[in-house]
């Protein structure tokens, strides 16, 4: 017989636990296109491999955004996430460089593919344990989808204008290891979650859109590496900024001193 003295709070809790099938849609997707891309690269179709992770991106995007909309958030669909997260940008990026540039440098290059799946797998975990530790406005470390679209988006960029990934091999292992770093760094990113998009913009502002739409339709593999290589530099740059202000401002004091 049901139990009929139970509160709301026990009966949402219960209602949690399940599994949600439209948010679960769009994470397994996601996990399709990560394996997909392993598929194409183990194939030697780099012109696809790089796209899949892309998709796998607007999945990610879009998968926890739908889950707080239709309320259908649980902790199996977080952790189901987390390690789908894992295999689309932490594995599959690794596999992808490392199929395209790196698996002729021996132990250096699949060195430099683990540190940078190890990487993902450290980020992804601290992301986890820290969640709401944080200012929300920001990252701690470069995020993994960003890390993976710098990688693959390299792979994209230079095979797409017939640039052979071994002759490169020296700039895709620093890029490899470079955000497998930045990855698992303290570096503050920003996380853009502070951008109203309900707000009112200005007329220019809606102008830009269509511009954006422009630019990346021109040459997609490019514009899209450009923005996630200036996205990973923009942290230290930042810290850099930062160092030299305080450099000047020191500077100043020096030479006028404060009266007492």
């Amino acid at each position: 017989m049901e139990n009929l003295d139970e509160t709301p709070e026990i009966e949402e809790k219960r209602r949690r636990r399940g599994i949600y099938i439209l948010p679960s849609l769009f994470t397994t997707a996601n996990l399709f296109a990560g394996f997909y891309a392993i598929v194409q690269a183990m194939n030697g179709s780099f012109e696809f491999a790089p796209l899949a992770i892309f998709i796998a991106m607007i999945l990610d995007a879009l998968d926890g955004r739908i889950a707080r909309l239709t309320h259908t958030e649980s902790d199996f669909g977080a952790q189901y996430d987390s390690l789908v997260d894992m295999v689309s940008f932490g594995l599959a990026p690794a596999l992808v460089m490392y199929e395209w540039a790196l698996s002729g440098m021996g132990k250096l290059g699949w060195l430099a593919a683990f540190i940078y799946t190890a990487g993902a797998g450290l980020r992804l975990a601290r992301f986890n344990t820290q969640v709401g530790l944080h200012d929300k406005r920001y990252f701690r470390g470069l995020p993994s989808p960003a890390a993976a679209a710098l990688v693959v988006g390299f792979v994209w960029v230079l095979n797409a204008n017939g640039v052979p990934g071994r002759d490169i091999s020296i700039a895709a292992l620093i890029i490899t290891v470079m955000a497998g770093v930045l990855m698992v760094s303290n570096i503050r990113y920003r996380s853009f979650k502070d951008v109203d998009l309900r707000g009112r913009v200005s007329f220019m502002t809606i102008l830009a859109v269509p511009l954006v739409f422009v630019l990346l339709f021109q040459d997609p593999p490019q514009v899209l590496f450009l923005t996630f290589f200036v996205y990973a530099l923009s942290g230290p740059a930042a810290i850099l900024f930062r160092w030299l202000r305080r450099e000047e401002k020191d500077q100043a004091e020096k030479h006028h001193p404060r009266g007492r």
